[in-house]
């Protein structure tokens, strides 16, 4: 396409957003910082246009890049201008969203507009839900093709979330009804795959030489939209995910911390005293960054056959989410990719390319043996 840019980078002002700037910094691509407060984008110090646009009516940049990336949430809240700009006029989208209300009415609005224009619009291209969607694909090709597949996930690691990725949290802990609302919505919208069956959600308590709890993200619904577009994931697909922690005390702990956050969030006081804990913009130092550290072991069984593989890398929210943002839009601006369009995933959209790039970034793909 014959536009200024091959990327617009929105909402670089914040914590995660300023740092995927600086991972685009150090490439050759022609991008654009993109915001509503350009003393803030000039503050950062890059040497690259600044395009000054508000969350609300951000309708000119599709018309601006090849691919626009979002920073901007909460999403429910800011995102959905946007999208819908980048589905009607062509053009890649990217974001960070990890709330599957936010993806599903995404879905319900705009997967039509943007097959018939060829858009591919991606969420969640950051640490939910890259390692654990292009993990599960990664495990899928190591196992025979045309026969039921089972692949478990376990998480392991830690890190800090910033204000942006806490608020988002409580909104969607905040939201639970709506979400349900949404769900129901898209399921009624979304044809199922022809003759293929798929199943993907929160695994259930498993000791596993350590204690392995649901983990009820974003990640099984991407899992589960990837399996459904890709005929590769079998005639019966079949996904659970889990964090993974060594004794019953920390499992415990993690239960209890989790539910009281959901109680929390649906009382209006409460809820306000939660998101005046971190405010947007905060974020972990550079030196609890630089401990920080994730792993994601995957089990795939299908054919008689197990394989056991592992995506891994350093700081799971931020320095490897801006290094995943960053790779995801240089691959939807430059790689040969398929021609599918819609409202699609990461392993959808770019599979193998984007494995390949991140693993040549740094973020490992492995089969154990």
């Amino acid at each position: 396409m014959d536009r200024p840019f091959d990327i617009v980078l929105f909402g670089a002002s914040g914590f995660t957003g300023s740092l995927t700037a600086s991972y685009l910094a150090g490439t050759s691509a022609r991008w654009a910082l993109a915001g509503r407060d350009k003393a803030k984008l000039e503050a950062l110090g890059h040497d690259v246009p600044i395009l000054v646009a508000d969350a609300s009516d951000p309708s000119w940049l599709a018309t601006q890049a090849r691919v626009v990336v979002s920073t901007v949430g909460p999403y429910i809240r800011y995102g959905e201008p946007l999208v819908r700009a980048c589905a009607s006029a062509g053009t890649h989208y990217l974001d960070l969203t990890g709330e599957p209300e936010f993806v599903d009415r995404m879905y319900v609005r705009y997967d039509a507009i943007a097959r018939r224009t060829g858009a591919k619009i991606v969420h969640a291209a950051g640490f939910d839900s890259i390692p654990y969607d292009l993990g599960v694909l990664f495990t899928v090709l190591q196992l025979p093709e045309g026969v039921p597949l089972k692949v478990s996930g376990f998480l392991r690691g830690n890190g800090r979330a910033s204000g942006g990725t806490f608020h988002s949290m409580v909104a969607i802990m905040s939201r639970l009804r709506q979400a349900m609302e949404a769900g129901t919505q898209r399921r009624s919208a979304e044809i199922p795959p022809a003759g293929r069956k798929v199943s993907s959600w929160p695994g259930g308590i498993r000791y596993v030489g350590g204690w392995a709890l649901p983990m009820p993200t974003i990640d099984p619904l991407i899992v589960g939209h990837s399996a459904r577009l890709l005929d590769r994931y079998g005639p019966d697909f079949t996904y659970r995910q889990h964090f993974a922690t060594k004794t019953l005390p920390a499992a415990l702990a993690i239960s209890l911390g989790t539910a009281s956050l959901v109680t929390l969030a649906q009382i209006p006081p409460t809820r306000s005293w939660l998101l005046n804990r971190l405010h947007p913009g905060d974020g972990p130092t550079a030196e609890q960054r630089a401990k920080s550290w994730f792993k994601v072991t995957f089990l795939g069984e299908g054919g008689g056959e197990r394989v056991i593989t592992e995506v891994a890398g350093g700081d799971p929210g931020y320095g490897e989410t801006a290094k995943m943002l960053g790779e995801s839009a240089l691959c939807l601006a430059y790689d040969d990719l398929p021609a599918r369009a819609g409202c699609l995933t990461t392993a959808a959209a770019m599979g193998e390319p984007l494995i390949t790039r991140l693993h040549n970034a740094g973020i490992t793909f492995s089969v154990r043996t």
